[in-house]
């Protein structure tokens, strides 16, 4: 299934954990720096240089290349989501994005955020940076180049970008609990029929 952000909230809740999508259209990247400085503006009243409601964030640092005058996306590895946990949930609050791609899962306060708002997190395997930098068709700017280009908020364009999974649900359900839970689950078997508690 392809998505198209902007993303409605009615949308994103007829999304059902474990579902496999793709994006086609705006994405844009966001690690720590972006959005600490997101949450800066937040504090002092000033708009984002774009507009983050309903869309895709990316925990992406991407690998770029100046050819030309224009930028081109070489590598798209996802970043380790759990580096933002402390940060999300207010970003979330605040700029309401539709659906967040990363690796690794978020916090709880994290999920309950997307809960509440309508958002949902969308994993990306790690470790296929080159193959996903085939989905991005160009970069359509760059915001805040002086936090470094790892940290930079990127505007790409996207193709079927993905696949992509729903891990986190918009109903507070989390792929990542699940995995815990069963594993626990497991254990507990195991230390029984050896005998260990």
């Amino acid at each position: 299934m392809i998505l198209t952000p902007p993303l409605s909230e009615k949308r994103v809740r007829s999304l059902e954990l474990g579902e496999t999508v793709f994006l086609t259209g705006i994405v844009y990247t966001g690690r720590d720096e972006m959005h600490a400085r997101a949450l800066e503006y937040l504090e002092e009243g000033r708009q984002l240089p774009v507009d983050i409601k309903r869309s895709a964030l990316f925990h992406c640092g991407p690998l770029v290349r100046k050819e030309d005058e224009r930028w081109r996306v070489v590598a798209a590895g996802p970043t380790t989501s759990a580096r933002m946990n402390s940060l999300e949930p207010l970003f979330i609050e605040a700029y309401r994005p539709g659906a967040i791609l990363g690796k690794g899962g978020m916090s709880k306060q994290t999920v309950e955020a997307m809960r509440r708002f309508g958002c949902i997190y969308l994993a990306i395997t790690g470790g296929a940076a080159a193959l996903a930098a085939q989905g991005v068709k160009r970069v359509v700017s760059v915001h805040w180049l002086d936090l470094g280009i790892p940290e930079a908020l990127w505007v790409l364009e996207v193709e079927e970008f993905g696949p992509l999974t729903v891990a986190i649900d918009a109903h507070g359900n989390s792929l990542y609990e699940r995995v815990e839970e069963e594993t626990r689950s497991r254990l507990s078997e195991i230390g029984r029929k050896l005998g260990v508690d």
